[in-house]
């Protein structure tokens, strides 16, 4: 059995609060890739992110080389684990991005809350 540290309530509440995420990927050699600009929401204790452009975009195949990274949000800054997001969650998820990101363009929130866009969410986990 694995123990991962959880997120503490303060960092929960700040990267919850933070308009965007910044993460990089751990590639196969160890670097850290490009940091990506991304939105972020809280479903109760977990942090998840999602690929607008769906499982086709750069940083979200630069996930599933090591499923490991580094972000920064609300002045938090954490290496994470990035786990695959069980389907159950996709419409608390969903529901998350249409309360945090509603005053952007419907055609936007309409594609993070796409299938497609579904398809690629992950949950992170601080390591």
């Amino acid at each position: 059995m694995t123990s991962t540290s959880a997120w503490t309530s303060q960092e929960l509440d700040s990267i919850e609060h933070a308009e965007e995420l910044e993460i990089a990927s751990l590639r196969r050699d160890g670097e850290l890739g490009s940091r990506r600009t991304i939105w972020v929401v809280r479903v109760g204790d977990g942090i998840y992110v999602r690929s607008v452009n769906g499982p086709g975009s750069d940083w979200y195949r630069g996930t599933r080389a090591r499923q490991e990274g580094r972000i920064r949000a609300g002045g938090v800054g954490k290496d994470v684990t990035i786990i695959d997001a069980d389907d159950e969650v996709n419409d608390a998820v969903d529901t998350a991005y249409r309360t945090k990101y509603g005053h952007y363009a419907a055609y936007i929130i309409k594609a993070i809350t796409s299938p497609e866009a579904s398809s690629t969410t992950m949950r992170l986990e601080p390591r």
